[in-house]
C-alpha cells in the first residue's frame, strides 16, 4: 500500500508543479498570492472533509504546536510560487526538491548524528549541481537581466523546505509530539487562515483579484493537496523506501515541462540538473 501512495504523491506532485508553472505569469505580480490563496482553499476544504469521514482524535495544543512546521512549508511554497514566474520549471523544480541537504545537515548539526559516505557523496553532487547551474544562469539569462537572483526563490524554498522537514522529523518522530492526522490537519488548516488573512489584506488594500480564469491554479491546488494526503500515510508507513521515491518528483516536472512547455535548456544545464536530481535518489536511499 505505501508503494501506491507513494507513487500516487510522485505523479500528482509532478502534475501540480507543471500547473503552477501554467498559471503563475511573469507580469501578473499578483499571481503567487492567488495561488497561495487557492491552496489554502482546497487544503482548507479537504482538511474539513477529513475531519468529517475519519473523525481523529487531535487536540487545539498539537494544532498549535505543529505551528512552526507549517509555516516552514508554507512560506517555502509561498517563496516557490513567486519563483516560478522567473524561472523554467525544468530548473527551478530539481533546486526546490534538493531540500534533503538541508534536513541531513541539521540532522548532522544539532543532534550530532553522522552521514555516510554515499550520504556525503549525494549533497556534494547536489550542492555542486546548484552552484553550476547558478554560474549557467548567471552567465546566459536574457531574461529581464535576473540570472542568479531568479534562482535565490527555489534556493529559499529549499532551505525552508528542509527546515520543515528537520522539525517534522523531530514533531513525528524523534520526540512524537504530534500524530500524523495532527500534522496534516494542522498543516492544512493554517494555509487555508494564510489564505484568508492575504485574502482580506489585499482586499483592504483595494487590489482586485479575480479567479474566474484561474483553472491551472485550481488544478495544481487540488493535485498538491491530494499528494500531500497520499504523502503523510507513505512516509508514515515506509519512509526509507517512500522517501527517494516521492523526492524524485522533480524528473516528472521535467518530463512534462518539456513536454507541454516546451521548455529547452542547453546540454549544460541538463547536466547540472541530472547531478541535482542523482544526489536526491541517492540521499533518499540512504536515509
Amino acid at each position: 500500500m505505501w508503494f501506491i501512495c507513494a507513487i500516487t504523491t510522485f505523479i500528482f506532485w509532478g502534475l501540480a508543479d507543471l500547473f503552477y508553472k501554467m498559471g503563475n505569469k511573469e507580469k501578473d505580480y499578483l499571481s503567487h498570492y492567488k495561488t497561495g490563496i487557492m491552496v489554502g482553499v482546497i487544503m482548507g476544504i479537504h482538511a474539513t472533509i477529513y475531519l468529517i469521514v475519519k473523525q481523529p482524535s487531535i487536540s487545539f495544543m498539537g494544532l498549535i504546536s505543529y505551528l512552526p512546521v507549517s509555516l516552514c512549508y508554507i512560506i517555502s511554497m509561498i517563496i516557490g510560487y513567486k519563483g516560478l514566474k522567473f524561472l523554467e520549471l525544468s530548473i527551478s523544480s530539481p533546486i526546490q526538491n534538493s531540500s534533503g541537504i538541508i534536513t541531513s545537515l541539521l540532522l548532522v548539526l544539532i543532534f550530532k548524528e553522522s552521514l555516510a559516505e554515499m550520504e556525503w557523496f549525494a549533497i556534494f553532487l547536489i550542492g555542486s549541481g546548484i552552484l553550476l547551474l547558478s554560474f549557467l544562469e548567471q552567465k546566459g539569462s536574457k531574461r529581464n537581466n535576473l540570472g542568479f537572483i531568479a534562482l535565490i526563490f527555489p534556493i529559499l524554498y529549499a532551505l525552508l523546505d528542509g527546515a520543515g522537514t528537520f522539525l517534522d522529523g523531530i514533531y513525528l518522530d524523534k520526540a512524537s509530539i504530534v500524530s500524523e492526522d495532527v500534522a496534516l490537519i494542522s498543516y492544512e488548516y493554517t494555509f487555508f487562515i494564510y489564505a484568508i488573512i492575504t485574502y482580506i489584506i489585499l482586499k483592504f488594500k483595494n487590489i482586485k483579484l479575480s479567479f474566474r480564469h484561474e483553472k491551472e491554479k485550481l488544478i495544481a491546488s487540488i493535485f498538491e493537496t491530494f499528494g500531500q494526503f497520499f504523502y503523510v500515510y507513505a512516509m508514515a508507513t515506509e519512509s526509507i523506501l517512500a522517501a527517494p521515491i516521492v523526492a524524485s518528483y522533480s524528473i516528472l516536472s521535467i518530463i512534462l515541462s518539456r513536454l507541454f512547455l516546451k521548455e529547452k535548456l542547453d546540454r549544460r544545464k541538463y547536466i547540472t540538473i541530472i547531478l541535482i536530481i542523482t544526489g536526491i535518489i541517492i540521499l533518499g536511499f540512504c536515509e
